[in-house]
C-alpha cells in the first residue's frame, strides 16, 4: 500500500527539486536557477492557502514523488456554481522510484482535496508519457484555449489620448 501525506512548508524545497526533475524530463535539460527559490518560498507561504500538495516519501530524507495544484476563484457559471477551478501543474517521481504507483496515489490524493475544496475542474498539461495515468483518472480533452506568455511578448504600452 502507498501511503500519501498533505505536504508542509518544511517539504518546500523538496517538492522544487521533484519540479526541476519534472522540467529536465520533459525537455531533456537540466535547468537550475533563481526561479527555485521563488519557488520554495511559495509553496511554503502557501500551502493549505489555495495551494495543494500531496507527497510520498523516499527512503531517506528526500520525497519520492509529488502532484501539487492550485484552486482558482472564478466567477460561477452553468456546470460550475461555486466557480473554483483546480490546476494540476507539477506531478513528479524521483527516478529512484519510478514504476511504483506514486504519481497515480499523490495525483488521486491531489483530486481529493480539490473536490474537498469545491471544485467542478480540473485542468491540467499532460506529456505524451503521462497522458495515459489522466486518462485513466478520467481527464479527456477539452476546448482548447489560447495562452499569451507576457514573459516573452514585447508589446507596446498603450497611452492614453491627450
Amino acid at each position: 500500500m502507498i501511503t500519501t501525506r498533505t505536504a508542509g512548508p518544511g517539504d518546500a524545497a523538496e517538492i522544487v527539486r521533484l519540479r526541476r526533475l519534472m522540467f529536465a524530463a520533459m525537455d531533456g535539460h537540466d535547468s537550475p536557477g533563481a526561479w527555485e527559490r521563488t519557488a520554495e518560498e511559495i509553496v511554503a507561504r502557501e500551502l493549505g492557502a489555495g495551494l495543494g500538495a500531496f507527497v510520498v516519501d523516499g527512503e531517506g530524507p528526500h520525497l519520492a514523488a509529488c502532484a501539487v495544484g492550485t484552486v482558482e476563484q472564478r466567477l460561477p457559471a452553468p456546470g460550475h456554481p461555486t466557480g473554483r477551478f483546480g490546476f494540476v501543474f507539477t506531478v513528479s517521481t524521483d527516478p529512484r522510484y519510478r514504476g511504483r504507483g506514486f504519481a497515480r496515489a499523490t495525483t488521486e490524493a491531489l483530486l481529493d482535496w480539490f473536490a474537498a475544496s469545491g471544485v467542478t475542474r480540473v485542468d491540467l498539461h499532460a506529456t505524451p508519457d503521462a497522458e495515459r495515468l489522466y486518462r485513466s483518472l478520467g481527464f479527456t480533452e477539452h476546448s482548447t484555449a489560447l495562452s499569451l506568455d507576457l514573459g516573452r511578448t514585447i508589446r507596446p504600452p498603450v497611452l492614453p489620448a491627450p
